[in-house]
């Protein structure tokens, strides 16, 4: 059956690209909607057809959101080639994502993403809240390679752009109420209206719950449950056709419980036994988790002459998160570790756009500032030791940039950019043993001096860096472009907030930064029926920067470094096949193949690197990722009626560098029906997701050994669900 769903998935997107260059002479007359000349994007920071711009991305416009019934982000990663856009291991708000193999799935405070995320040109630095949901969305955008030039550091995988509604120019209001499995209760809220001529109002308010999907059996708690508010409010201000001004402010509360996870091998005793679900746990720890983000922004965007239009961002965030995972997953304090993350962040952006017959670009600068800080005890029950860690990094980032595009002729089109970021981090580690397997006093608990102090520094860090990019677009026809292109994108370096200076003495020192240089060559646009995106490209990765920890006498050694260097290809080939007046495909497909050529890895015994590049893969990098979906429209008992079955596939992959056949998740496929019927003001819907009830492995931890009682434990993407929902709008 998996063969065989992954060859139907390939060999549909491969009929779909053949049946619509064979048509192209008896292509319809109609225009087809949403096509890659129609869709307007902003991956070049400025409105561009999807089809004029040298960049690999993908575009989720509000309705095929809705339509395909996706709740938050994470719905990207089944409809994007080569994406892992998933909720982090023991979060429930956690964003972790990867694209084209290159990423970060440690959510620690003060190290630094591998994909940037940005709400309306905001830059989101931290991951903790950040998977959104989708509500008062315009699109998504999922710009995949390194995206150095116009988004800057920490995007060296790429960038997610979620992109919220411009407010109506009159009266509205929508109400939506959804009800599902596991005694799923959602409702959402949004509306808008003008207070003037020139100045308009608007919210949205959600609320999210849902039951667990397991429960822990030692308290009672639901496990893997939801309960999320979010509220938004925006006002636009426009006096005249050249000048727009907004403030936004977004709050988010996520009350859920902890995600304590699965126990994959059985601990000593009796109860650490492996639970029959895979959403159950037996966890002692605790089920009390608080996540609280929210933001304010301003932009205000003149054209001050018929060329140019000047723009200014200014934003400010601030989150904390409470919580608490139990990596053992019994009663006993066997490895249990409550943790709190607190950031905020200052951004401020000023852009120039211009505009003249054969030359077009945009130029700016950049400045963040930012504080993160936390805590998190590592508690040993069977050492009867707790280790404290905490600390701080202050980051403040100034950058400069410019993109150009020139008309060389008017088929041929040379694009270059340039940017230059200067970083300064200030980073404070401390990590110390005390004794009792009890809260340590940096989380709140007994007040005692320090058994052994293993890192104690305050320590500064400058790093700089050029990211450059070039490329070469040729309209073959007022439909069909290609190019070629070269890119580097960078991602900071920084201090290991687990850094164990008794383990690796060089944590002190720091890490640098890592740099991707990405090639790749395109094509893009319309033949007859057929709207695709397609794109091949190599990866030149250098100086990557590894997380790992692993048991070690009294203790866990963690030790962040820039291991080495690594060389991956690929190719994405995605679009929509219009096969009727009624019926469309939809595909996407994926290919990866990746490799490290040097993995140097610290050696606690010798206390030097030693190359293990031949034991080692790259973490979430399925060689082959699809997605095939029909969507069937038609006229049903006066309203418009849209279904949608559809299947994703995600080849086999590791959760670490080091592959765990007990952990790692082999190839599956996830199998979905949606149904939305509208009627004048009312929509109703039905979405079935993982229709075959597929269990599928999202994240894990692995701290093997008689000390941490085996525990090794799986995080489990959602199980069979089903969703009614209704919506009216006024």
């Amino acid at each position: 059956m998996r063969k065989f769903v992954k060859a139907a998935l390939f060999a549909g997107a491969a009929w779909s690209a053949m049946a619509g260059m064979a048509a192209a002479q008896d292509a319809p007359s109609q225009d087809p909607e949403a096509t890659v000349d129609e869709i307007i994007v902003t991956a070049r920071r400025r409105d561009e057809a999807l089809k004029d711009v040298p960049v690999a991305v993908s575009a989720l416009s509000a309705e095929q959101l809705e339509q395909t019934g996706a709740a938050d982000i994470t719905a990207l990663q089944q409809q994007t080639p080569n994406a892992t856009v998933q909720i982090a291991r023991g979060s429930n708000s956690t964003l972790i994502a990867f694209i084209r193999g290159v990423g970060q799935q440690d959510p620690l405070w003060g190290f630094e993403p591998g994909v940037g995320l940005y709400v309306d040109d905001v830059y989101i630095a931290r991951p903790q809240g950040a998977v959104l949901d989708v509500f008062d969305v315009q699109r998504i955008e999922v710009l995949r390679g390194p995206q150095g030039t116009l988004y800057g550091r920490n995007t060296v995988g790429g960038a997610i752009k979620y992109v919220t509604q411009r407010l109506a120019p009159e009266n509205e209001l929508s109400l939506k109420g959804s009800f599902g499995s596991f005694n799923q209760v959602d409702f959402l809220a949004m509306g808008s209206g003008p207070l003037t001529d020139t100045l308009r109002v608007g919210g949205a308010f959600a609320k999210y719950t849902r039951d667990g999907y397991g429960t822990n059996v030692n308290t009672g708690a639901e496990h893997y449950d939801k309960d999320v508010e979010a509220f938004r409010f925006s006002a636009e201000w426009t006096p005249n056709d050249d000048v727009f001004v907004r403030v936004a402010y977004d709050l988010m509360n996520d009350d859920s419980n902890p995600r304590h996870g699965h126990r994959e091998l059985a601990g000593a005793l009796p109860d650490g036994a492996v639970q029959g679900s895979v959403y159950d746990t037996n966890a002692g720890v605790g089920d009390v988790n608080s996540v609280e983000t929210k933001g304010w922004s301003m932009t205000i965007q003149g054209r001050v002459s018929d060329n140019w239009t000047l723009k200014a961002i200014a934003a400010r965030r601030d989150g904390r998160t409470d919580t608490v995972i139990d990596f053992d997953n019994t009663p006993r304090p066997t490895l249990d570790i409550p943790a709190y993350y607190e950031d905020e962040q200052t951004t401020l952006e000023f852009q120039g756009l211009f505009e003249y017959d054969r030359i077009q670009g945009v130029m700016g600068l950049f400045y963040l500032d930012g504080h993160a800080e936390g805590a998190f005890d590592t508690i040993l029950g069977n050492a009867g030791i707790v280790i404290g860690t905490g600390g701080f990094v202050d980051t403040t980032s100034i950058s400069a940039y410019v993109d150009v595009n020139l008309d060389l002729t008017d088929r041929l089109h040379l694009s270059l950019g340039g940017r230059y970021t200067l970083d300064d981090k200030t980073g404070d580690v401390f990590r110390a043993n005390y004794l009792g397997a009890t809260r340590s006093p940096l989380l709140g608990g007994t007040v005692r001096a320090p058994l052994l102090v293993r890192t104690d520094y305050t320590a500064s860090k400058q790093f700089d860096q050029f990211t450059p990019k070039v490329a070469l677009s040729y309209d073959f026809s007022d439909d069909v472009t290609g190019y070629v292109s070269f890119s580097q994108g960078f991602k900071s370096g920084g201090f290991d907030m687990r850094g164990d200076a008794v383990f690796t003495p060089n944590t002190v020192n720091g890490y640098d930064p890592e740099t991707v240089d990405s090639y790749e060559a395109g094509l893009k646009g319309r033949v007859g029926p057929l709207s695709f995106s397609s794109a091949i490209f190599m990866n030149e990765y250098q100086d990557q920067q590894v997380t790992t920890q692993v048991p070690a006498v009294g203790g866990i050694a963690s030790f962040v470094d820039n291991v080495g260097q690594s060389t991956f290809y690929g190719a994405e080939f995605e679009g929509s096949l219009f096969l009727t007046e009624n019926l469309t495909a939809n595909f996407a497909v994926g290919y990866l193949n990746s490799e490290f050529d040097e993995f140097l890895r610290y050696n606690l015994g010798t206390m030097t690197f030693e190359d293990i590049s031949s034991q080692v893969v790259l973490q979430n990098a399925p060689e082959w990722t699809g997605y095939l979906g029909l969507t069937w429209n038609s006229q049903v008992a006066g309203g418009d009626l849209t279904v949608i079955p559809s299947v994703s596939w995600r080849d086999d992959y590791s959760q670490f560098e080091f592959p765990n056949p007990i952990l790692d998740q082999e190839g599956f496929a996830l199998v979905d029906l949606s149904a939305t019927w509208t009627y004048d003001r009312l929509t109703f819907g039905v979405y079935g997701k993982n229709l075959t009830d597929e269990e599928y492995r999202v994240g894990g931890y692995n701290f093997p050994g008689a000390l941490f009682d085996n525990s090794v434990i799986g995080y489990y993407g959602p199980p069979r669900t089903v969703t009614a929902s209704v919506t009216v709008n006024f």
